[in-house]
């Protein structure tokens, strides 16, 4: 699957030094705008801790943990939406992500520049919403001019009055704009059913607060003033704290280094973890298991998808020779030890193709090609 999510934020906030730590690819992260000029894709394992429980459970001798994309996009700037900077570019590459994941730094540090001379994480967030918004009043003004010329003359009833109602939806939408409302540019989406111009302002996104050292260890950033700017405007839930250049450090270390590390400086967990399992529950994926002797496979899908195209996840073949499959939970197999059992009590169950996925079900699918 083809689902990324993209890391976006101003110059010198800490994106690059995450996105190594997210995927120890090496990206450069020097202390001048505009480093990362193209792109960088990378894709790194989620953490489950059901993976080691089947793999035990099935005596598999691999695992195969499920995935997630990051792209790190090269920092925005106030005007970019007018082409300052590389803004078009940059843009283009947050059109095609399906999640924003706003990086903000919260921490003062002479020896790193920011953009606007001066650290307010609220501001920073408030010139890349704008930056969107003006290039989506851009897509909005061009499709509406396209309406205009569209609706002229003989056109059909049935047409006409989607056209109409196109319309109305993105002059709504330029309304919220204009209002500098995202959670209404939102709504307008989600709870329309008409397919209009992608928006990037109406994307899915999360928060990374970028803190000190100091203020990772111990919940000092409750103190943080920035950190509490941020989860008064975005909610707790949305606005993960975490220090980045910490979080790259224990991601080059030695699992065994890492956990001793994490252990003296008091740390329950990976900031990591976190920023990815957050990442792939607001992707709207789920993961569904495939278990055997030779290996545990964790499968991403999207949440809502039935079985037989989740089949065609581990395989085309399985997806267009489908017969049915054996559906076992999670749960009832940590619950009972072995598969034996399970099919003892009658606990597995056969699905046919139309049988929604849930996450942490365990299949095994029968085919015929």
């Amino acid at each position: 699957m083809n689902i990324k999510a993209g890391l976006v934020g101003l110059p010198n906030v800490g994106k690059s030094t995450l996105f190594n730590a997210l995927t120890n690819a090496g990206v450069p992260a020097e202390n001048y705008p505009f480093c990362t000029i193209d792109p960088h894709v990378a894709i790194t394992h989620v953490p489950d801790e059901r993976l080691a429980i089947l793999t035990q459970i099935y005596k598999s001798k691999k695992i195969v943990p499920a995935d997630v994309m990051f792209v790190d996009i090269a920092g925005l700037v106030k005007g970019a939406a007018q082409g300052e900077g590389l803004g078009n570019q940059f843009l283009s590459h947050i059109r095609e992500v399906n999640l924003i994941i706003h990086v903000l730094r919260c921490f003062e540090d002479d020896n790193i520049i920011h953009t606007n001379q001066q650290i307010d994480p609220l501001g920073d967030y408030e010139i890349i919403l704008q930056e969107l918004m003006l290039k989506d009043v851009d897509s909005i003004q061009k499709r509406l001019e396209k309406i205009k010329s569209q609706n002229k003359g003989s056109v059909p009833a049935l047409e006409r009055k989607q056209l109409e109602a196109e319309r109305e939806l993105l002059e709504n939408i330029l309304v919220a704009i204009n209002a500098f409302d995202p959670a209404q540019i939102k709504k307008l989406v989600t709870e329309s059913s008409i397919n209009t111009v992608p928006l990037l302002s109406s994307k899915n996104s999360i928060i990374i607060a970028n803190l000190s050292e100091h203020d990772s260890l111990h919940d000092h950033w409750l103190a943080n003033s920035h950190y509490q700017a941020l989860t008064e405007k975005f909610g707790a839930d949305r606005v993960i704290p975490l220090c980045v250049k910490l979080e790259q450090e224990l991601a080059q270390l030695s699992n065994k280094e890492a956990k001793e590390l994490m252990h003296e400086l008091g740390m329950k967990r990976s900031g990591l973890e976190q920023v990815i399992q957050t990442t792939y529950h607001e992707l709207g994926l789920i993961t569904f298991f495939t278990c055997g002797p030779q290996d545990t496979t964790a499968w991403p899908i999207p949440r809502g998808m039935n079985i037989r195209h989740a089949a065609g996840e581990i395989h085309s073949d399985l997806q267009r020779g489908f017969i049915c499959a054996e559906i076992t939970p999670y749960a009832d197999i940590v619950a009972l030890g072995s598969e034996q059992k399970l099919r003892e009590l009658g606990k597995i169950r056969t699905e046919g193709q139309n049988y929604i996925v849930n996450d942490g079900d365990i299949i095994f699918v029968k085919f015929n090609v």
